[in-house]
């Protein structure tokens, strides 16, 4: 249970990276907000590029993994960033979307 916490760690880091990094430009884009916001978004992608390679597993069983956690921290981003009250079926599908995360990322070595 201490690795998949820790790899549950690494992955919602690994979220929040991206979607910071996301999240500039479209400040930038759609609200008209300073350009050199770019500047801290190619950072915050950079840094979760970094931060995805840091896991040991397979490429793309890494990316299937981490895919869970990315729909609970945007989850959490609309909740507190955008202010926007989670339904049920938000906080339904981001167990779902832990569960299947940890069904991946927890599988026996083969």
């Amino acid at each position: 249970m201490t690795d998949f916490l820790r790899i549950a760690a690494l992955f919602f880091v690994t979220a929040l990276a991206e979607i910071v990094g996301c999240y500039l430009p479209w400040l930038v884009l759609r609200q008209g907000k300073p350009a050199w916001l770019f500047v801290p978004a190619a950072v915050s992608l950079a840094l979760f590029a970094w931060l995805l390679a840091l896991h040991p597993a397979a490429s793309g069983r890494t990316y299937a993994a981490y895919g869970g956690a990315y729909i609970c921290v945007a989850l959490l981003w609309l909740r507190f960033v955008d202010g926007v009250s989670l339904s049920r079926f938000d906080v339904i599908g981001a167990v779902l979307a832990l569960v299947g995360m940890a069904v991946i990322a927890l599988q026996p070595s083969q």
